[in-house]
């Protein structure tokens, strides 16, 4: 099957409020209102996540209301010395209430409580504020700071509109946009965790739709430079069908070189072993280096969240639209698998 490029707007549930208009963009076309989503409320998921990226350190700044289990948290993987912490708060059966935007492009995604502050601001023009203020995060230090996303130029994303097969009511709506500059400082204790340009990246991953009773996905992103060019990738696949449009494409100066099926090929013995990730169309074909690695559980009565990542460093080739290789070295992110049940 063809991968469908949307390149009108659409909406992605019809006025029963079945999802409809599958496929992928290059910006976001896809028009989504969660209040007319069927299925289960507790099923209904938003997902905010930005990654952080200079030569030292990554850090993961994430809200999710999964309907009857949500969380915000920061991770700050130091890529030097091997060292992480992590601060993580669930909210019980959020069920929309921490009222996330249904568009990528505007809006503000705020956790506010006596712990401390998360906050992701959407600006005119493009650009994104990533606020936090933890006064006891990890070792009782107290992680504060705000760092600001800049686009590209006329940068394009990877929107993919998915249903799932064995659940006419699911689907997932997704935005990843691997190429911002990032700056900014985080007071981490008394360390501080610097983002300048030419040294700060940033990663975007938004998420929205209506999960299935069950679901495993793979993603692996990652961004910065080879040479003068400003590079990154979105890869991944799960149980959702991507035969409309995958989730998978390079990104070469803000631009989209769109891949098929991508594959990771991962030692089910050792997750701390080299990766291998290929593509259906023979295009991609990428190492990853594990630096270290994060496993986090998360239950609330019947709903589950098992997700398991690795940090570390990518390399390999692509070929491009136009049909020339690129290669590139030393790209720093991230690869996971989540599971979650209903």
């Amino acid at each position: 099957m063809p991968q469908v490029e949307i390149s009108a707007p659409l909406s992605v549930l019809d006025d029963l409020g079945r999802p409809v208009n599958f496929g992928w963009a290059r910006t976001p076309l896809f028009e989504y209102n969660s209040g007319l989503t069927g299925g289960p409320v507790r099923r209904i998921t938003a997902q905010d996540r930005y990654l952080l990226l200079s030569p030292a350190h990554l850090i993961t700044a994430e809200v999710f209301d999964g309907g009857s289990l949500g969380y915000a948290g920061v991770s700050v993987i130091s890529l030097k010395d091997k060292k992480r912490s992590t601060q993580t708060y669930t909210i019980p059966f959020p069920l929309g209430g921490l009222s996330m935007p249904g568009r990528s492009d505007r809006g503000v995604v705020r956790y506010k409580r006596k712990q401390g502050l998360l906050e992701f601001i959407a600006m005119d023009g493009g650009a994104r504020i990533i606020r936090v203020d933890f006064p006891k995060f990890g070792h009782h230090r107290y992680l504060r700071g705000e760092v600001v996303l800049t686009p590209l130029p006329d940068a394009e994303s990877l929107v993919t509109h998915q249903p799932w097969l064995s659940d006419k009511g699911a689907f997932i709506l997704s935005r990843r946009s691997p190429w911002y500059v990032a700056e900014g400082v985080m007071q981490f204790g008394t360390a501080e965790l610097i983002f300048t340009q030419g040294s700060g990246w940033g990663i975007f991953d938004w998420n929205r739709g209506s999960r299935p009773q069950s679901d495993t996905q793979f993603w692996a992103s990652a961004c910065g430079t080879a040479g003068k060019d400003r590079i990154g990738f979105s890869v991944g696949y799960g149980t959702a069908d991507a035969g409309a449009g995958t989730e998978n494409a390079f990104f070469l100066n803000g631009r989209i070189h769109k891949l098929d099926q991508v594959t990771f090929h991962i030692n089910p013995a050792s997750w701390m072993e080299s990766w291998h990730f290929t593509s259906s169309d023979n295009r991609l074909d990428m190492t990853f280096t594990p630096l270290q690695e994060r496993v986090e559980r998360m239950r609330m009565l019947f709903h589950s969240c098992r997700r398991r990542q690795v940090f570390g460093s990518f390399q390999g080739r692509v070929i491009l639209d136009d049909g020339s290789p690129f290669e590139f070295r030393d790209l720093t992110g991230i690869a996971e698998r989540s599971k979650t049940t209903n």
